[in-house]
């Protein structure tokens, strides 16, 4: 199995190291061919609307769209939870989605740069809680029926809002678990996910 990270904008460097350390064949694909190639795609923690933006000049809206419709499995982190929602509070005018996870997110929903913060949250099918990494993150408002809600987080008006979340072949978190040492997350995607959309 070949996983491609989008190789547009935010944190790929990271994520190609983390599922490298899995032990999986990982290209950085940023062409309609080379995305076509690819068994599973993540789409790294940035800026949505660089990587929206880039996707357009660069005319792979189409592809990753198409691909998501068949059924590929997707990773997104942050930024990229944000491109798959099918629902985007906060936006930036005009900004488009790949779409895909029947969700509502609100963009940076936590606050700014500066109130960016660290949590341990329990997710569901993992023994031990994970360290997860909150930057100018999402939330998720509303999920369809067929979304799992894997793991939430209290936010600062006192409301428990999911930050994992996964829908079939498409995973998604708030957080970057890509700038941590841990890769459970990465393995959750590849051995979950990856497998068991097969």
């Amino acid at each position: 199995m070949i996983v491609g990270v989008l190789g547009l904008q935010g944190d790929i460097r990271e994520h190609c190291l983390a599922l490298g350390e899995c032990g999986v064949d990982v290209a950085v694909v940023r062409r309609k061919a080379e995305i076509e190639a690819v068994d599973a795609l993540v789409i790294p923690g940035g800026e949505s609307t660089t990587i929206a933006h880039l996707a357009q000049v660069f005319d792979l809206i189409d592809v990753i769209r198409s691909r998501i419709g068949s059924g590929m499995p997707v990773y997104g982190s942050c930024a990229g939870m944000i491109l798959l929602a099918n629902r985007v509070l906060d936006a930036a005018p005009n900004q488009i989605t790949f779409g895909g996870l029947d969700i509502t997110v609100r963009r940076n929903a936590f606050g700014r740069q500066v109130d960016s913060f660290e949590a341990d949250l329990d997710l569901d099918g993992m023994n031990e809680s994970i360290r997860a990494v909150f930057i100018r993150a999402p939330w998720v408002e509303s999920t369809g029926p067929a979304v799992s809600v894997l793991a939430s987080v209290v936010s600062p008006d006192g409301q428990r809002r999911a930050v994992a979340v996964r829908q079939g072949p498409l995973l998604a978190t708030s957080f970057h678990p890509e700038l941590t040492s841990d890769n459970r997350i990465h393995r959750y995607f590849l051995d979950e996910v990856c497998s068991k959309s097969k």
